[in-house]
């Protein structure tokens, strides 16, 4: 099939979605797809398929993005695909795919980013935003119009959301839950490389490591990470935390709490790899995720999690049996307690076991699949513009 992917940035370096985008596109070329990319700008990694480029110049961030849309709309107007595929909001497509989330539940949330206590803030900064209002407002037309999309939802929790912001039939909600490359994320691939992040920070092999890997300390919970850090009152635990924000304020508040020399800020990398083989258990206090393919990752790595009900990748996780999800993100004296009770081997190598044994219900493959039929159906269905609609063939 021609399929186009429509992202903003065709970049990995940008966040999960855009490298999300990118990954399947090249995972559905492998299949015989003829795959293009539809992005203001794109990665070295992007190269794999066709790059089409659109125009995202401008002053403004809202400007750049009407832009990127009218662009698309010319592309659109102008070239025939069999499955249009869009991660952001656009004007028309086959599938809706929000791997962040619907900008209908951030413009309701403020964001989503800091919780209750920062919500009445984030609400005004977002009414006060034209960027995230222009965005909604496309979603909403998107998806209240009679030529609705199929809007894919990456976790349950996404579908609910959706429920409760439109009035789509259920036949236009299909969960395609987030899904990893096992072969990727094998932890038998390169056993040595979590060695090598051990000595390179200088964390001994008596040490047990909490993993975070985020790019958003803030909404991801590093702050509750380390105050939980400093509740566990044993020197062997050790915070590790990969990622790009300055670390400076979490470094301070490392410092206030005494617990310095026991949290390490490992800065960016392109190997998240190595980190989850160097960790003994992964830790995700987010305040909103859809579905986050750091956690899936690590499970798929076999490290025991820690998250909360925010996060839909909780969805495929057994509270006590891949680790424990947590109701407050913010409940540094929950996360500590879970923390705790990750320092018993035997408990951490038996959730350990429980967390490989769901790389099959994580496969990508599986995912593209199910993607594949729904792509087929859709196609058919334009085809034979008698027939049902693409999201009444979504659901048979």
């Amino acid at each position: 099939m021609k399929v186009a992917l429509v992202i903003l940035h065709a970049d990995p370096a940008k966040g999960g979605a855009e490298g999300y985008t990118v990954n399947l596109a090249a995972a559905l070329r492998r299949r015989g797809n003829d795959v293009s990319l539809l992005a203001t700008t794109f990665g070295p990694q992007a190269k794999v398929v066709a790059n089409v480029p659109l125009v995202g110049d401008g002053l403004t961030r809202l400007g750049r993005y009407k832009k990127f849309l009218d662009s698309l709309d010319a592309h659109l107007a102008a070239t025939s695909y069999d499955v249009v595929h869009a991660i952001a909001p656009v004007r028309r497509c086959d599938f809706y795919h929000p791997q962040a989330g619907l900008a209908a539940e951030a413009l309701a949330s403020g964001h989503l980013k800091y919780g209750p206590l920062r919500a009445p803030l984030d609400k005004l900064a977002t009414r006060l935003n034209p960027k995230r209002q222009f965005v909604g407002s496309v979603e909403r037309r998107l998806l209240s119009g009679d030529e609705a999309p199929v809007l894919l939802c990456v976790s349950d929790m996404v579908k609910q959301t959706a429920r409760a912001h439109y009035a789509l039939p259920e036949e236009k909600l299909v969960t395609l839950f987030n899904a990893v490359d096992p072969a990727r994320f094998d932890p038998a691939a390169r056993p040595d490389v979590g060695v090598e992040v051990r000595r390179r920070f200088g964390i001994g092999p008596d040490k047990v490591v909490a993993l975070v890997v985020a790019q958003d300390f803030r909404r991801k919970g590093v702050g509750p990470a380390i105050e939980a850090l400093a509740r566990v009152n044993d020197p062997r635990l050790v915070l590790l935390v990969v990622g790009k924000p300055d670390p400076r304020a979490y470094q301070l508040l490392a410092a206030k709490l005494g617990v310095s020399d026991r949290v390490i800020f490992a800065g960016a990398t392109p190997d998240t790899y190595a980190f989850y083989r160097a960790g003994d258990f992964f830790v995700l206090p987010t305040h909103h995720d859809p579905c986050s393919l750091v956690v899936l990752e690590a499970l798929a790595m076999g490290l025991p999690t820690i998250t909360t009900t925010l996060n839909g990748a909780h969805e495929i996780m057994a509270e006590g049996t891949h680790g424990y999800v947590l109701t407050d993100p913010a409940d540094a004296a929950a996360l500590a307690e879970a923390m705790g009770k990750m320092l018993d081997p035997a408990k951490r190598h038996a959730m350990a076991r429980a967390c490989l044994a769901l790389r099959p219900q994580l496969s990508y493959e599986r995912h593209l699949d199910q993607l594949e039929s729904l792509y087929e159906r859709a196609a058919a269905s334009r085809r034979a513009p008698t027939s049902r609609s693409p999201a009444a063939a979504a659901r048979a």
